[in-house]
């Protein structure tokens, strides 16, 4: 079995994780908040949709709710990938924080382009992104 292990998860030659111990607790925290976030909207009833975001599934759009559903599948592999490299990648760590900016900026683009109507203000994680955007570049920079 321990050989299985190390070759699905072999140890690499640079683990050690040179930056500030904040960057990588953050990024521990991170990953946990990622799984979280990522289950409530893979187990929720309505993914989240409406719940969390506020959409309007009055007619109850089952196209919605899936498409929250495999958001949150998406979001828990990428979570699974976070907390591996938290607890046993941690050189790829500064790597993550700069895939975490380049996916709120993306989220943020979408949002503009492509703005949903919601029943109330905007979502959680529309807020979220306000302050994880210059957090991650904090992060990245002490990671280093």
């Amino acid at each position: 079995m321990n050989h299985f292990l190390n070759l699905v998860f072999p140890s690499v030659a640079n683990q050690h994780f040179s930056g500030f111990s904040i960057a990588l607790w953050f990024f521990m925290a991170l990953a946990l908040l990622s799984t979280v976030r990522s289950l409530l909207h893979l187990f929720a009833k309505d993914g989240g949709a409406g719940s969390i975001a506020g959409l309007d599934l009055s007619k109850g759009d089952k196209n919605i709710i899936f498409s929250f559903a495999l958001w949150g599948q998406s979001q828990l592999i990428y979570a699974l990938l976070q907390l591996l490299v938290a607890f046993r990648y941690q050189s790829l760590v500064p790597l993550f924080y700069l895939i975490l900016f380049v996916e709120i900026i993306g989220r943020m683009a979408v949002g503009r382009m492509k703005p949903p109507v919601l029943l109330r203000g905007r979502p959680p994680g529309g807020y979220a992104n306000l302050i994880a955007l210059p957090l991650s570049v904090l992060m990245f920079v002490l990671s280093l």
